[in-house]
């Protein structure tokens, strides 16, 4: 009896472990920019794919400790692009908050070079926006200690009025 319940404690750890690092994965500089690129790479056209820059990096994760107290969706109005998301539980990753951004695809209509009614659809085209190469992205936990909050941002920064995306 003891050898069974010191493999189930082990099973047990072994499950803690691989979801722990399940949830601690998908927040790197690779998947943040395996993310952007792939969304890029969907578009069917040829542009070049996104890369870390870490002056944005620092941006985002300074803006991001500063909403990390309220974590509110507020824009930092700074000088790049920029995307926001926010969730709640340790299940929130970046690429999860990508996906949020990237959904939007459906609302955005490239004859009309806008938003289908009044869906959302800027992330979208921030994250396809062929001159915008230069990623930087943070995520921090929010202050109430659950939520999380998730800023990337873009260089040159994208959405020009009247512009198409790619």
């Amino acid at each position: 009896m003891a050898n069974r319940a010191t493999g189930t404690t082990i099973l047990f750890l072994i499950s803690l472990v691989l979801l722990f690092l399940s949830s601690s994965a998908q927040n790197s500089i690779k998947d943040y920019l395996d993310a952007h690129n792939a969304a890029r790479r969907a578009v069917g056209v040829p542009m070049p794919d996104m890369v870390w820059n870490n002056t944005l990096a620092s941006y985002a994760r300074t803006y991001a400790r500063v909403r990390a107290k309220d974590c509110k969706l507020k824009h930092s109005n700074g000088p790049y692009g920029e995307n926001l998301a926010y969730g709640y539980s340790w299940r929130f990753s970046a690429t999860y908050a990508i996906s949020l951004w990237v959904v939007e695809k459906v609302f955005y209509n490239y004859t009309s070079n806008s938003c289908i009614g009044r869906n959302e659809c800027l992330h979208y085209t921030q994250i396809v926006w062929s001159d915008s190469i230069n990623l930087g992205c943070a995520r921090v936990k929010c202050a109430n200690g659950y939520d999380w909050f998730v800023t990337c941002n873009y260089d040159p920064p994208g959405n020009w009025e009247g512009e198409l995306p790619y």
